[in-house]
């Protein structure tokens, strides 16, 4: 819960810079899935996990490489300790928390979360 408080203050409702190391359509290295939307990491920050925290870029419709928008929300994993921060343009209409689930389902199906919002 310490990470979640520091991020809340940190990531939630500001504009942040995401570099994408997974574009909309990329398959992950490992496993067999593919990323419905863009994902990546914030440069210059450290998750518990060690790396950088992570980041679902909503709203955008085309691979991406880089991109500056608002973070609007955190899905927390409540079984695992590596939060991800949700971001979208900057002048994006609302979404809801079930459009959210829907669209990173593709990888948060495996994980207990919650959205956390403002």
């Amino acid at each position: 819960m310490d990470n979640l408080n520091k991020y809340f203050g940190q990531f939630l409702g500001h504009i942040v810079e995401v570099k994408m190391d997974r574009p909309m359509n990329s398959k992950h290295p490992r496993y067999d899935f593919v990323y419905d939307v863009n994902y990546g990491f914030i440069p210059d920050t450290k998750a518990p996990d060690g790396e950088e925290l992570d980041a679902y870029v909503l709203g955008i419709d085309k691979p991406l490489k880089n991109f500056r928008g608002k973070c609007i929300a955190i899905i927390h994993r409540l079984d695992d300790d590596d939060d991800k921060l949700v971001v979208v343009p900057d002048n994006f209409e609302d979404i809801t928390d079930e459009e959210i689930i829907n669209l990173v389902f593709f990888q948060e199906q495996w994980f207990k979360s919650v959205i956390v919002r403002p």
